[in-house]
């Protein structure tokens, strides 16, 4: 909704993937870390036994994170640096205890009943109920979201309604960062 009002975004979930598509160095350091097992056929990163993976060890979690995130903090940072507008809206999930925290100058959070997250991470992601409450409690928790958030956008509304509170938003960003 930010990016229909022109507001560059720069998502590191997409910036994820990106660092490990084949011939990327992370995806060497993936498959010298994990073996053969975490990768499809076809040379490419099988996201689904990566997650699995992941989500029951957390030791591996923490190995895959010390992999990735320094990549993708440093091209986050990058991306940053060139993109235009008077903001930008860099999309973090998993910004609790994040580096990237404190190269921010907002948090904006977009909150929503716990049991809606379920589903829909069921929907998106997780294959079993099991497995999408492991995903959500290797997470930074609701409280600990909305402990930092400058903003707060409810995900649980009908659709105008989050329209109305992200144009809203808008306007009060492109004020603050007018007055820098």
């Amino acid at each position: 909704m930010f990016a229909e009002l022109g507001v560059p975004i720069i998502d590191t979930d997409v910036i994820a993937r990106e660092v490990v598509e084949p011939g990327q160095p992370a995806l060497d350091e993936i498959r010298a870390q994990f073996g053969d097992e975490v990768f499809a056929a076809d040379g490419q990163l099988d996201r689904n036994a990566m997650r699995r993976r992941i989500f029951s060890d957390e030791h591996a979690r923490l190995q895959l994170e010390a992999i990735l995130h320094p990549r993708i903090g440093e091209e986050t940072r990058r991306r940053a640096s060139t993109a235009t507008g008077p903001y930008q809206v860099i999309v973090v999930p998993l910004l609790v205890g994040s580096p990237l925290a404190q190269f921010v100058d907002r948090v904006v959070v977009v909150d929503c009943d716990e049991e809606l997250q379920v589903q829909r991470l069921l929907a998106r992601d997780a294959e079993t109920v099991e497995q999408a409450r492991r995903i959500l409690s290797a997470q930074a928790s609701r409280q600990a979201r909305l402990a930092i958030a400058d903003d707060v956008i409810s995900n649980d509304n009908a659709l105008d309604e989050t329209r109305r509170r992200v144009r809203e938003l808008d306007r009060s960003y492109r004020d603050l960062a007018s007055r820098v």
